[in-house]
């Protein structure tokens, strides 16, 4: 009798997916089972490595005399949260009909882990192979399973996978540790999560350091034409010549600048040109073409997300699994590559087709029809690595199922998709170069030949920042040696401005390309040719960490750092805020995956580098002050309580790290003030719930419940409700929070 194999899953959803494909129908409870395999699954990670104190008992005290922490072999133990699920899958690995397993974990280095992991603890040891797949189509599962690989081909992998796991509890506990128990505040660091508030606290002292300097344009706008030119009355009413305005020019020196500091210098060009006639000696007309742009990973995706829509990294990665999961809608959405390969390319017709309804229908058959355009832009083999660029899959869409964050994902995805695959944007570019009394002026346009790529874009407003002499407008049809009238100049007063602050958007693609922030050239390249600072996976995780922990806070979509994260960056070892760490760690487990590096002595200078920073941390005499502290005493232990703005609103936190007391004061709210429609606060607890306004209105929660149930449905004003309500705990003991620390 032919014995079952066995397939582990990453998460539930994925599970009954496959189970479904391969006929497994009935539920074991943590399992399906059909005639041939046995579909069970994890909860994300059901294993994990040892806190410190698995190694010594000492270490439950956190006491920087027992640091650093070294153990000589890692443990692993299994999450007692999810233990029951481990134990369904460890009994389902010693049934004695299951010949061999099938990892079918999300197909990186973080799902390799997963998995083995779990084997390892299970003590599993019959024949393993591996399914490697980017899409949850019931195609791409049976294709998967037709060309399933031997695990063994994985194994560079996973100790890559491990080592990196490995590194970060060595050099992630030992300083979080080391930097508490010093200076006696709840402080972390780590490879990714340090330099990344590095890069926001020094564009913030950028902004410190800024001092604006008033600078001048000069506009000229024409009236007219001048003598030598046809006075035609249609031509005048055409271009709008006999209005002033309709024809604006920018002055320029010659070497090309537009920015004149020296306000007596702009009065002078004005009161020169002013009155005059202009002579334009030179038109210049090129025909131009903008590329189509590549495909989304997910580090882009996320970028448009929160300039287009507001979201934040992490709620982009959530919409996706959803897409990905539930509706399969869209392929492997934790990817780095932003192209696909040429096996995809026979698939594309289809894919048009499955996204062929609504605002896509008539893009998307006007490809099918006259065949997409493929470039090396979009299908590059050597371009993509573990997955390729996130396209739709086959799978019919039903827009109607989508919710409207799930919707607005989607519409980026499929767009750029089309996009991808359209023809070039081509246009004319047209430069008038006009001549007044020895000064310089310029105007350009641009007149559309072929929309391409742009017309799915159509009607959705321009990202581009342009200053004003850098808009295109329309142009006269004007030769050259035409006559022109100057009207009104004006020397327009203007301020340099600061570098921008971070947003969501930016600090993504700031991590993406940290290079810039490197002095090494050698080390600049690696972070180049890898992911940068984290991976497209979980830097929406590394962000939040760096809001949940207080370094920094929201202003809208701008991102500033605490006075607690720019104490803490004063604090740790130099070397730990430099992407440089980061490179040199890829460098090395790149080298692993490869089988080029050994795992061993990797960690090996881990645990030296651990030492170290442990050691630089004694050394230094730096101080650690809490300057938000407030009068008010902690219930539980009678320490001060510290005032420090979370993700959701207001708290208070105990200024002491052993006791970990928090307090919501007020929470931030999408409820409109009746007054001034600015959004209202929450404060107060129970029956004391109250909204407050900065223009002063306030209403209690009961009066709000009962004015919206007057206007709207009772259902929306419940629906709301929830939505401002916390599902997080609010006292979170720092040894919890410090288990699930993302470094």
């Amino acid at each position: 009798m032919m014995g079952k194999i066995l397939v582990l899953a990453e998460k539930p959803s994925v599970g009954r997916d496959l189970a479904r494909v391969l006929n497994c129908k009935q539920n074991g409870g943590g399992y399906l089972m059909g005639p041939k395999y046995i579909v069970t699954w994890a909860l994300g990670h059901l294993v994990t490595l040892a806190d410190p104190e698995a190694y010594d008992k000492r270490y439950k005290k956190w006491d920087l005399e027992l640091l650093p922490m070294l153990p000589d072999r890692m443990e692993l133990v299994v999450i007692r949260k999810t233990a029951k699920q481990f134990n369904i899958v460890k009994e389902l690995m010693r049934r004695d009909d299951v010949d061999q397993l099938v990892i079918a974990t999300d197909s990186g280095r973080e799902g390799e882990l997963v998995a083995r992991w779990i084997i390892k603890k299970a003590g599993f040891k019959k024949p393993v192979k591996r399914l490697w797949i980017s899409s949850q189509t019931d195609r791409a599962i049976r294709d998967g399973f037709n060309s399933l690989r031997p695990a063994g081909e994985y194994d560079n992998l996973f100790k890559s996978a491990q080592c990196r796991a490995e590194a970060d509890w060595l050099v992630g506990l030992n300083i979080t540790r080391a930097l508490t128990c010093k200076y006696n505040a709840q402080l972390s660091a780590g490879r990714v999560q340090t330099p990344t508030l590095a890069m926001v606290i020094e564009r913030e002292n950028e902004i410190k350091r800024f001092v604006p300097k008033d600078y001048w344009t000069i506009e000229a706008d024409v009236k007219g034409f001048g003598s030598g030119i046809s006075q035609n009355e249609i031509a005048q009413k055409r271009w709008g010549l006999n209005n002033p305005g309709a024809l604006v020019l920018h002055w320029r020196d010659k070497k090309g600048q537009t920015r004149i500091f020296d306000r007596e210098s702009a009065d002078k060009i004005v009161n020169k040109v002013k009155g005059q006639n202009g002579k334009v000696v030179e038109v210049i007309r090129e025909a131009k073409s903008e590329p189509v742009p590549l495909a989304y990973d997910l580090t882009e995706l996320q970028r448009d997300a929160n300039r287009i829509f507001g979201y934040s990294a992490k709620k982009t990665l959530s919409i996706m699994q959803k897409l990905y999961e539930s509706h399969k809608l869209v392929t492997y959405p934790r990817t780095d590559s932003r192209y696909i390969t040429e096996d995809i390319v026979p698939t594309l017709s289809e894919r048009l087709k499955s996204i062929a309804v609504g605002p896509y229908a008539a893009a998307a058959r006007e490809l099918i029809k006259n065949k997409p355009c493929i470039t090396r832009r979009f299908v590059d083999n050597s371009k993509v690595t573990d997955h390729h660029a996130i396209i739709p899959t086959e799978q019919y869409v039903s827009l109607v199922s989508l919710d409207k964050d799930e919707r607005n994902i989607y519409d980026l995805i499929v767009k750029r998709f089309i996009a991808v695959m359209s023809r070039p944007f081509e246009y004319e570019q047209t430069t008038i170069k006009v001549e007044a009394v020895g000064e310089q002026f310029y105007a350009k346009g641009k007149i559309v030949k072929s929309l391409g790529w742009k017309a799915v874009y159509q009607g959705q407003p321009d990202s581009d920042d342009q200053d004003p002499e850098e808009r295109d407008q329309v142009l006269p049809d004007i030769k050259k040696g035409a006559d022109l009238c100057i009207g009104s100049v004006k020397a327009v007063n203007r301020k340099t401005k600061p570098p921008a602050r971070y947003t969501e958007a930016t600090l993504l693609s700031a991590m993406e390309n940290p290079g810039k922030f490197v002095g090494d050239r050698e080390l600049r390249e690696i972070l180049d040719n890898v992911s940068g600072l984290g991976t497209p996976a979980t830097r929406a995780d590394i962000i939040e960490k760096l809001f949940d922990s207080f370094y920094m806070e929201r202003n809208g979509k701008e991102i500033i750092p605490t006075s607690k994260g720019m104490q803490l960056i004063n604090l740790v070892p130099e070397d730990l805020k430099s992407p440089e760490l980061t490179a040199k760690w890829e460098q090395q487990l790149t080298g692993i995956s490869r089988g080029k590096v050994s795992d061993s002595e990797f960690i090996f200078e881990m645990k030296k580098y651990a030492s170290r920073l442990v050691s630089n941390v004694i050394a230094n005499s730096s101080s650690f002050r809490h300057d938000n502290i407030t009068r008010e005493k902690c219930p539980e232990c009678g320490k001060y309580l510290l005032d420090v703005k979370g993700k959701k609103g207001k708290m208070l936190v105990c200024s002491d790290r052993e006791c970990g007391y928090r307090k919501n004061v007020s929470q931030s709210s999408n409820a409109r003030c009746p007054e001034c429609h600015k959004k209202m606060e929450l404060r107060g607890e129970g029956e004391d719930k109250t909204f407050y306004c900065v223009c002063g209105y306030r209403e209690r929660l009961e009066s709000f419940k009962k004015r919206k149930s007057e206007q709207v449905d009772k259902r929306d004003v419940r629906e709301f409700l929830k939505q401002q309500e916390s599902t997080e705990p609010i006292n979170t003991a720092l040894a919890d929070a410090l288990k699930k620390l993302k470094l």
